[in-house]
């Protein structure tokens, strides 16, 4: 770690606006916080690439920050030519960092592609790249939505490891033995790389709710119950979010986790109201 880098090892997400007011709002938020001196940023895609033209484009603008920026690739719906050539570009503008994900069939979209599964795709960028790119994959400690049992989605979890990657980037959850449970099972299974929890700020209950029943990431019920009480008052959401998450990255990294990656949805301040809550 270099003497600049946050002392907790922060990391932050954004995904790529579709407007042009959106895309300027982002680059305030990213000055905001690259000034924490993070040790990365990570620029999503939509399903199925969807919005991997504008995944490239916020990379560039977010690059610029001197912040090293990891975009996500996935492979469903992406042939190994296509992969190949984005690879290639990525190299030649200076990326040197992935988030390699399985990714989403969109609604609509007739072909999976060459690659299936995560792992198969770190194999091809190892195949295709060397060790040019540090790769984060996907982690679910409380177990990917479409795995038969947790045991089965950590071994499917030590493979994407065993393949190449250097770290790994859990969904967000809100419960922290969840978290230090799966770790203990990936480690009983060999994997040694960080594992970093991802983190949700709670600012709006409506969205939270929607987001976790579609990933799978489970709210646990006194917390529903809590926002539920608030109704529309989204101040005193906001400072019940702010409090229960902070407590749980502080248990985190108590517990040893190893950073904290932070889901922004392109937002600055409630995740910085975390950061500041929080002791080496």
């Amino acid at each position: 770690m270099s003497s600049q880098e946050h002392p907790l090892g922060i990391s932050f997400e954004f995904f790529p606006p579709g407007t042009d007011a959106g895309r300027e709002k982002l680059i305030h938020v990213r000055d905001e916080l690259a000034a924490r001196n993070p040790r990365f940023f990570s620029v999503t895609y939509g399903a199925g690439g969807s919005t991997q033209a504008r995944t490239r484009e916020i990379v560039r603008k977010v690059s610029q920050s001197g912040i090293t920026t990891a975009p996500h690739l996935s492979c469903i719906g992406s042939e190994k030519a296509q992969l190949r050539d984005l690879l290639a570009q990525y190299r030649e503008e200076g990326v040197d960092s992935l988030v390699a994900l399985r990714g989403d069939m969109p609604s609509g979209m007739a072909s999976i592609g060459e690659l299936r599964y995560a792992n198969e795709l770190v194999e091809f960028i190892r195949h295709e790249t060397g060790d040019h790119f540090d790769i984060a994959v996907a982690a679910y400690p409380e177990s990917h939505p479409q795995a038969p049992n947790l045991d089965r989605d950590v071994e499917n979890f030590a493979r994407k490891m065993n393949a190449g990657a250097n770290m790994a980037i859990t969904q967000y959850f809100f419960t922290a033995d969840a978290y230090f449970n799966f770790v203990d099972k990936a480690r009983a299974l060999g994997v040694e790389q960080p594992i970093i929890p991802g983190i949700m700020p709670i600012t709006n209950y409506t969205k939270l709710a929607r987001f976790s029943d579609a990933c799978g990431a489970e709210i646990p019920r006194w917390i529903r119950k809590q926002l539920e009480s608030y109704g529309d008052d989204s101040e005193a959401i906001a400072a019940f979010g702010t409090d229960v998450v902070s407590r749980l990255c502080q248990r985190l990294l108590d517990g040893g986790a190893p950073g904290l990656h932070f889901y922004t949805l392109n937002q600055a301040a409630p995740v910085l109201k975390i950061v500041d809550n929080l002791t080496d």
